[in-house]
């Protein structure tokens, strides 16, 4: 899954070697993904009124229920 967020991620931003992902387990047994993309990058990771973060979120959602597992998503600036 986090292979699949990173590939995901940079296609879309101008400076791929900026992309970090974090992975960890939270309370509820929910896989955490944190991206965190380069300043001028936030906007094309996020797109128009958060419709490219909501389909990110989305196939992570598929991918994840997939493997029998929860996972969310988290943009960080």
């Amino acid at each position: 899954m986090k292979e699949f967020i990173e590939f995901i991620a940079k296609h879309l931003v101008d400076d791929p070697e900026a992309v970090a992902i974090q992975e960890k387990i939270n309370e509820e047994k929910k896989i955490v993904f944190s991206l965190k993309v380069g300043p001028n990058d936030i906007g094309k990771v996020i797109g128009k009124k958060g419709k490219t973060a909501i389909a990110m979120r989305t196939l992570l959602t598929a991918v994840a229920a997939k493997q029998g597992k929860r996972a969310i998503l988290d943009i960080e600036d």
